[in-house]
């Protein structure tokens, strides 16, 4: 089943980056640790021209938002044998700053890996884009994100509604070969199921969004 991103909050593109392209990110990413379900990165310079709004990386995300639009979250996810989680299905729901700031709309606060982050209006979040650069072939054994499509927009999804919308509107598994990338509305409920055979599935996940924010706050960015 083919998805777009308008309709189903998430849309496949194959073959995006070439070997040159993900050497490169390979590259950059080598000096970070192996051991961690999700490592957050703040420091990307290596890629910054890739992550432009004119870069191999960046242009999918200003296609959609704008030139205006920027990387304002990394994280490298890498499921292995000795990495094998699962989570359940939820929204992402916060956003990386540079410091806390109180801010009418943006609560609640939490720290995640000594970031702080904190929730933001729902319609920030539905202006944002995500970006997933599969470095590793997923295939349906080796723990695919799975989405619910359309999921994105029904704004923010009470816990408790969480199951009912997913059964209601089906689920996708997102599968990929190397160099591909999916596009997601942020706000798309997902989930990931342990590998049943699993080998190393290293994910560049980068959230893009055009918008500044107020009171302040700034977005902890990818340098």
């Amino acid at each position: 089943m083919s998805l777009t991103l308008a309709t189903d909050g998430a849309q496949h593109i194959p073959a995006a980056l070439d070997a040159d392209s993900l050497a490169t990110i390979e590259a950059a990413l080598a000096p970070q640790p192996t051991d961690r379900a999700g490592l957050r990165l703040a420091s990307l310079p290596v890629l910054s021209v890739m992550l432009s709004p004119a870069g191999t990386i960046g242009r999918h995300a200003a296609t959609l938002l704008g030139d205006a639009a920027r990387p304002v979250r990394a994280i490298l996810f890498d499921k292995s044998a000795t990495t094998n989680w699962a989570l359940g299905w939820h929204q992402d729901r916060t956003i990386a700053v540079r410091q806390r700031i109180e801010t009418p709309g943006f609560a609640p606060w939490t720290v995640k890996s000594g970031i702080q982050h904190v929730a933001p209006p729902q319609s920030l979040l539905d202006r944002m884009l995500t970006l997933r650069i599969h470095l590793d072939p997923v295939d349906a054994h080796n723990a695919p994100l799975l989405i619910a499509p359309g999921s994105h927009r029904h704004g923010r999804v009470a816990e408790t509604d969480v199951a009912a919308l997913v059964d209601r509107g089906g689920t996708h598994a997102c599968l990929a070969a190397r160099g591909d990338i999916w596009l997601y509305a942020t706000p798309i409920l997902h989930a990931s199921e342990t590998a049943t055979d699993p080998r190393h599935r290293r994910v560049l996940q980068l959230d893009y969004s055009a918008d500044p924010l107020p009171g302040g706050l700034e977005w902890l960015g990818v340098k």
